[in-house]
């Protein structure tokens, strides 16, 4: 496996670009899984998506409370009214953190490696870490959402 480079900065164009579809359910398309999941798992990443690899394809890997899920061409078809506000980073936005609100929970629909369809219903910290990924589909990143930075040595005193 090849590990990929990581986008790191928000100013990155292709960051900013909207994905398109996943056409082709092969190898191709699973040696990108096999190598977005050993880079994101390389730079301690919790989750990654195609665009932070360079690739305009929406998909996007994650792994949180030893789930490991791939998400391809996926669609939130639901999310809660209930909001949480929590700290989020990003692998490819450098030394910057920040509170985000997003749903406590979410419902998603995609597609395995395989082409064959799944729906999730995620809340908390897996709800957050889908909608990040989804966002990053579409061109936005957390800073977009940001309501405050989080500044580690403020906070903890």
């Amino acid at each position: 496996m090849a590990t990929l480079n990581v986008m790191k900065s928000d100013v990155d164009e292709i960051l900013r670009k909207k994905s398109r579809p996943v056409k082709n359910f092969d190898e191709d398309l699973w040696e990108m899984l096999d190598d977005m999941r050993e880079t994101m798992v390389k730079n301690n990443g919790c989750g990654l998506a195609g665009v932070q690899v360079g690739i305009l394809w929406r998909m996007f890997v994650i792994d949180v409370n030893n789930m490991k899920l791939e998400f391809i061409n996926p669609e939130i078809t639901y999310r809660s009214k209930e909001t949480e506000v929590d700290v989020e980073g990003c692998l490819s936005v450098k030394n910057i953190s920040g509170y985000v609100e997003r749903p406590h929970k979410v419902t998603c629909k995609a597609y395995d490696r395989y082409g064959v369809p799944f729906e999730i219903t995620a809340e908390g910290y897996l709800a957050r870490a889908i909608c990040h990924e989804y966002d990053h589909l579409n061109g936005v990143l957390f800073t977009d959402k940001m309501i405050k930075r989080y500044i580690p040595d403020k906070e903890e005193k």
